[in-house]
């Protein structure tokens, strides 16, 4: 089984959810590969990178996506029928990053680049009105100081959903989470 882990806005493969991922799996289910891209920090770029990995793997890969990673990794799913978990998923980034246009730096690659309208058209462009029922599973702090965990709730609704209270958007219980959440997606549909 392979899994992609999509990290989030200015964040990197080297982000403590994906390390606790990618050292759990190592420990607990070493048969499973886990791919974790650096992604470009302009979402057009960042999409087709994720899916150029997506369609080089078997068909039953799946995708975790946290913060902004969720949102690449609900348009991936929508768009090629995959399971995915979204920790504290952004689902208006086009929004949500409109105070952050400008100059950017990446303190875990040391990128800096530019944050341009653009990038905010490409993230509308990816935005999925209609959500298929039973390939989310969603894992949200009441605490997300980032994201607001309702939006994700409300948007998502009717999917499997683990709110955890007083948790943040870093989401510290995720080591707990892992043994579910790679029970449940190696169950076939």
């Amino acid at each position: 089984m392979h899994i992609i882990y999509l990290h989030g806005f200015n964040s990197s493969p080297q982000s403590l959810k994906a390390q606790e991922t990618a050292r759990w799996l190592q420990q607990h289910a070493p048969d499973i590969t886990l791919h974790c891209p650096q992604l470009s920090p302009h979402p057009a770029q960042a999409i087709a990178q994720a899916e150029t990995l997506l369609l080089s793997l078997p068909a039953d890969t799946a995708l975790i996506g946290s913060s902004l990673g969720g949102y690449y990794a609900t348009a991936l799913a929508e768009k090629h029928g995959r399971k995915a978990a979204l920790i504290n998923p952004a689902v208006q980034p086009y929004q949500d990053l409109l105070h952050y246009l400008g100059p950017q730096h990446n303190p875990y690659t040391g990128e800096d680049y530019l944050l341009g309208d653009e990038d905010m058209q490409a993230l509308l462009a990816m935005r999925q009105a209609v959500i298929w029922q039973g390939k989310y599973w969603l894992w949200l702090g009441t605490a997300d100081e980032v994201l607001d965990w309702r939006l994700a709730a409300r948007h998502y609704a009717g999917q499997r959903q683990s709110v955890f209270n007083g948790d943040d958007h870093r989401l510290a219980r995720w080591p707990a989470c892992l043994p579910a959440l790679f029970n449940w997606l190696s169950q076939a549909d």
